[in-house]
């Protein structure tokens, strides 16, 4: 292939440009799942129930489309286990066909399909067990990636075991400490009543003994699935958060940066490779996390708009695992009304992305988080998406970045320099919005 000419970084052979999104976020009423037990419990945290989420369940094939037409080449979704394993043994043949066939409504539509095993959501039945606590956790999980291996075969190429270990284990902390994963279905917590408590995980101490159950479960899960086929790509994607250590700060950072991530970026140093998700820059200063500077713009979730924490984390990454595991960043956006600033934020994040990328990093990949405005864990307010959903009855909409986003991708280059709003000059601009109907 030619490699394409004009402004910006000509994109190497095979690399994948698309979009991501997550089986609980999109599909709606995943009934068995852990987080629909806690959504949905009296007294309860949550300020908004997932409920249908965008209707992803049914509408699959019309999100495929907006993205293969949109120019985009990869797709980044999720297996939801609860639907997979509604109870611990039961295997659905459903469920299975059902994501099956969104492999194969991938490839026909040309998008390679970047498949995800796990993303937060557990089936009740695995947290009434204790979850990642659980002394059978990794078996539990082996056992189910054992079953997704036919949902992956033939077709999927690159496989990730767990979305943001890091997160997870510190969600574990609040949850268990919070009563809220021993639902036994009454809504109540394991002492009987209802739980409302909030979950604060800038407050949260990482579970270490969780954290090297999850590093157990991911290479239980990747030694089933390369026994499946060898030539599977197995990862994880962990969640970077750009550390940037005041002055005379630079021990503490690193001691609060390791347990928190750089442990989870270790244990894929034998990976086939890594996913990065990073959004924002985090101040570490010698007593530890340093508020968003004052005066500095902020998204709808309250993180500072810093789209260079992209390379940043693409940099620190490749520093840990080192040079022989390959980077996809599997998550990189911002919640914000406004897309002029989104095609602004992404313009920046690229432009980090493509620096570490003339400095040698392999980077093999860019997924923009997220493919449809979604369920982002509590609120439908933060919106991410490069395709709206309208609430009541469906109906997508592409926005302006979405066109500019897949304009890059067909053209097979992406932006270098300073950030700035729209598209460089030479690149092509957002084209305009189309709406997709109920169906």
């Amino acid at each position: 292939m030619t490699p394409p000419t004009g402004p910006g970084l000509a994109l190497p052979d095979g690399f994948l440009l698309g979009a991501s999104t997550s089986a609980h976020q999109v599909e709606g009423n995943n009934v068995s799942s852990d987080w629909w037990a806690i959504e949905n419990r009296p007294g309860t945290f949550v300020a908004e129930r997932s409920g249908d989420a965008a209707d992803s369940l049914h509408r699959w094939p019309e999100d495929m489309d907006l993205l293969s037409e949109l120019g985009f080449n990869a797709y980044r979704f999720s297996i939801e286990w609860a639907r997979v394993e509604p109870e611990r043994g039961q295997v659905s043949r459903a469920a299975v066909a059902h994501y099956r066939a969104m492999v194969r409504g991938a490839l026909e539509r040309g998008l390679t399909p970047v498949v995800t095993l796990h993303h937060f959501t557990s089936p009740r039945w695995f947290s009434t067990l204790g979850g990642w606590a659980s002394p059978d956790s990794a078996d539990l999980f082996a056992s189910y990636a054992r079953v997704a291996a036919e949902i992956l075969l033939p077709g999927v190429r690159h496989v990730a075991t767990i979305n943001e270990p890091n997160m997870i284990a510190l969600m574990h902390t609040l949850i268990r400490g919070a009563g809220l994963a021993a639902d036994d279905g009454t809504g109540r917590s394991a002492g009987g009543e209802p739980t409302g408590a909030e979950l604060d995980l800038g407050s949260a101490e990482p579970d270490a003994s969780v954290a090297q159950a999850l590093i157990r479960a991911h290479r239980a899960a990747t030694a089933v699935l390369k026994a499946a086929d060898p030539t599977l790509q197995v990862g994880w994607t962990v969640a970077n958060q750009a550390y940037q250590a005041e002055p005379g700060a630079e021990e503490a950072m690193a001691a609060y940066a390791r347990p928190r991530e750089d442990i989870y970026l270790e244990a894929a140093r034998e990976d086939d490779w890594i996913g990065v998700q990073a959004y924002t820059r985090h101040r570490i200063g010698k007593d530890g996390p340093l508020p968003v500077p004052q005066g500095a713009p902020t998204t709808l979730t309250g993180w500072e708009v810093y789209p260079e924490a992209l390379g940043e984390a693409v940099r620190h990454t490749a520093d840990v695992v080192g040079p022989h595991v390959p980077v996809m960043v599997t998550e990189n956006g911002i919640a914000t009304a406004d897309d002029e600033q989104r095609i602004a934020y992404t313009t920046g994040a690229l432009a980090s992305l493509a620096s570490a990328m003339r400095d040698g990093i392999d980077v093999r990949g860019y997924l923009h988080w997220s493919a449809l405005d979604n369920y982002e864990w509590g609120s439908y307010r933060p919106t991410f998406g490069l395709i709206a959903v309208d609430a009541q009855t469906f109906a997508r909409t592409p926005k302006p970045s979405a066109g500019w986003l897949g304009s890059l991708a067909r053209a097979g280059r992406i932006p270098e320099g300073p950030d700035g709003p729209g598209a460089p000059d030479g690149l092509p601009a957002a084209g305009p919005a189309r709406v997709r109907s109920a169906g």
